[in-house]
């Protein structure tokens, strides 16, 4: 799907549900002999346990599995190698489980984001772009699109390249070189 290419130290690959964003994020990274995937999801429900097994079948042999879904930085900082990209799939669970165990997110947010330029390796994150529909008529809802937002900004601010899938095809936001 993409040609092989020297990843940028972070990548971050947005786009709406069911939008292609996993399987173009993991294409960026396949091809790496050694890799990792950083799985934030947690299979609370057999529908979220389906969805977890529908992605671990695509993704096929070769991906050394990290399952975290509150302490990403740590999970970084302990797994990230020069020879192993990790992909993180994705940021936006982990806010909501950062959210859910009524962690302060916009700490979290900072905190992982100051721990990018550390990494001794590439990470590629993958994240759902929440914020272009209708506004939630609820505080919670409204809370978690703003810290998204707030997140989305963040991360592609210290990202070497942003890309944007839409219908499953992939759009260059931003190349640094």
């Amino acid at each position: 799907m993409v040609e092989f290419q020297k990843l940028a130290p972070v990548t971050l690959v947005l786009g709406g549900a069911r939008s292609g964003k996993s399987l173009y994020a993991e294409s960026l990274v396949e091809r790496r002999v050694e890799r990792i995937y950083l799985a934030t999801a947690e299979a609370k429900d057999a529908e979220m346990a389906a969805r977890i097994e529908e992605h671990q079948k695509r993704r096929g042999p070769g991906w050394e599995t990290v399952e975290e879904p509150l302490d990403i930085c740590g999970a970084l900082n302990a797994h990230s190698t020069r020879q192993k990209p990790v992909l993180v799939d994705c940021l936006t669970l982990w806010l909501s489980n950062v959210m859910g165990a009524g962690l302060d997110a916009a700490s979290e947010i900072r905190s992982l984001v100051a721990s990018l330029s550390s990494l001794p390796g590439p990470v590629v994150f993958v994240s759902n772009e929440v914020g272009q529909g209708i506004v939630p008529d609820n505080a919670l809802a409204r809370a978690y699109m703003d810290n998204a937002g707030f997140m989305n900004q963040a991360v592609a601010a210290v990202a070497g390249r942003v890309i944007l899938v839409s219908a499953g095809l992939p759009q260059v936001l931003k190349q640094e070189e």
